[in-house]
């Protein structure tokens, strides 16, 4: 396992690897815990990176919203066409950067067309604290592990 902790002006960021993988398979799954403790798991798409963080977007409306504030550990999973995977293990935090919601609505006509602009007061945005992320694959090869 390869450690690897990244820091930019005392933030955490993810590494290079681990951000490249998202952005080549931007469709992922993400699992979290409803109000019954039972797990739930769904599609969602990378949006962008902003100093060396993932950003996400949903709505502030949906269930998923609310089991990230009452429960915010996650798990958000992948897959590449050649069967190598990233898990990463992490807490959401939310952001209300106004600058970066613009950017995400700029990055994306599905989005656009869902919150038309930034400033939508149910367009949420959020990225990862305190993540590890895990690459693997069928190769033999050890999995590197990354503490974010």
């Amino acid at each position: 396992m390869v450690e690897s902790p990244h820091r930019l002006e005392g933030k955490n960021i993810m590494t290079n690897e681990a951000m490249e993988f998202m952005k080549n398979n931007p469709v992922l799954y993400l699992a979290t815990v409803d109000e019954s403790g039972n797990p739930k798991i769904r599609p969602f798409m990378f949006m962008l990176e902003k100093d060396g963080k993932p950003y996400f977007c949903t709505s502030n409306k949906k269930p998923m919203y609310a089991q990230m504030k009452n429960h915010p550990n996650v798990e958000i999973t992948t897959a590449s066409p050649e069967f190598a995977w990233i898990r990463i293990s992490a807490k959401i935090s939310f952001s209300n950067d106004l600058e970066i919601k613009k950017a995400v609505i700029a990055s994306s006509p599905l989005v656009k067309g869902i919150y038309q602009t930034a400033e939508n007061p149910d367009f949420a945005i959020f990225t990862l604290a305190d993540a590890t992320a895990v690459i693997a694959d069928f190769s033999g090869n050890p999995p590197k592990t990354y503490r974010l």
